[in-house]
């Protein structure tokens, strides 16, 4: 295991910066998901940490020894990429050992790192299979056990489960996340999905533009969101009109909210979605009940989803437009599509993010 630190970290190809002043600290043990969209320089980050590319600017450092020129080979990593890249002439186990036999280990330690990883991954009845033979989600386990088979320093995960079907993919991202605890390895899973990155990791690094927007943990990213980005990126949200009073309380839909980032903006109690501050306000947040028509203003649902522990709730608001309110149990019993509904936010709901 060890402690990972990029220090102002500086990327670019040609007039294009993919990386900004990175600063990241990996604890030992830490598995730590880089997160964003395409083109947001999570997948440069790795590249460095690899020793695939070099910095422009900035120091990477490996327990407090600088690594940012030193060869990949000589860095003591494990790298598991988005098409595996196994040995089509080698075994499952074959594999595996690969790596051992390179560092000159004994047959006999070969053999038992070995049967203890197809033990770990539950490749048993795949040892001896070639990777065509194997599914998609076996040759991610073979893929996986090299890379750990030689104790790596740091294990770089490059979107791994990008070429598998959902179902596959949502078994072995915890298989993952079983695997990484019980050999405690510290490891960066870098990936474009959200789910994957709460599911899983000790911390997420939300990135745009080549910059860290926020990294915290799962949950505290989701319930205390750094900006609108991160609150957007990391979940549904509905943006709404916010509106501040003379005291500084802030309203959104009427009742009053706490929020985070607020703006410094003049009182303006008629705020509207088309101008002045807005709340980024999560479906969870919000309660949806049935009103007799006629009543002021009103909205009209215009859909719903049962999904299970709560129904989706999809409103067409006068002012707001379409909003998505997430409804628990057998509070929606009364709506249907094309009935008037009020939407408020749910008292004590928690904060919202203003932008």
């Amino acid at each position: 295991m060890a402690t990972i630190e990029m220090t102002g970290v500086r990327k670019t190809f040609g007039t294009t910066v993919a990386l900004e002043d990175l600063h990241l600290r990996i604890e030992s043990g830490e598995m730590v998901c880089l997160l964003g969209p395409s083109g947001c320089g999570k997948t440069t980050a790795l590249r460095l940490l690899a020793g695939f590319e070099q910095p422009d600017a900035g120091s990477i450092r490996v327990d407090g020894d600088d690594v940012t020129r030193v060869a990949p080979r000589h860095r003591g990593f494990g790298m598991v990429f988005q098409d595996y890249s196994l040995f089509p002439n080698l075994t499952a186990r074959q594999n595996i050992a690969f790596g051992l036999k390179v560092r000159r280990k004994g047959a006999a330690e070969t053999a038992a790192t070995v049967d203890r990883l197809i033990e770990v991954t539950r490749l048993e009845k795949h040892a001896d299979k070639y990777p065509h033979q194997m599914s998609g989600g076996q040759k991610q386990r073979v893929a996986l056990a090299r890379a750990i088979a030689t104790e790596p320093r740091l294990l770089l995960l490059d979107e791994p489960l990008s070429a598998l079907d959902a179902q596959v993919r949502e078994h072995l991202r915890d298989e993952i996340r079983r695997l990484q605890q019980e050999v405690g390895v510290t490891t960066v899973f870098v990936t474009h999905d959200q789910h994957e990155a709460m599911a899983v990791a000790d911390r997420v690094a939300v990135m745009r533009d080549g910059v860290i927007e926020q990294i915290d943990p799962p949950r505290t990213l989701y319930s205390r969101p750094a900006s609108a980005f991160v609150a957007g990126f990391v979940g549904t949200v509905n943006r709404l009109a916010a509106a501040r009073t003379a005291d500084g309380s802030w309203f959104v839909l009427g009742a009053a909210v706490d929020v985070v980032g607020a703006p410094d903006v003049a009182v303006d109690a008629t705020a509207t979605s088309a101008a002045g501050p807005q709340a980024v306000v999560r479906p969870e947040q919000l309660d949806v009940r049935p009103v007799a028509e006629g009543s002021a203003p009103v909205a009209r649902v215009v859909g719903l989803s049962f999904l299970g522990a709560f129904t989706r709730v999809t409103v067409d608001h006068p002012s707001e437009g379409v909003v998505v309110a997430d409804v628990l149990g057998e509070a929606a019993a009364g709506l249907a599509v094309g009935s008037a509904a009020a939407v408020t936010v749910r008292p004590g709901a928690g904060a919202v993010v203003l932008q």
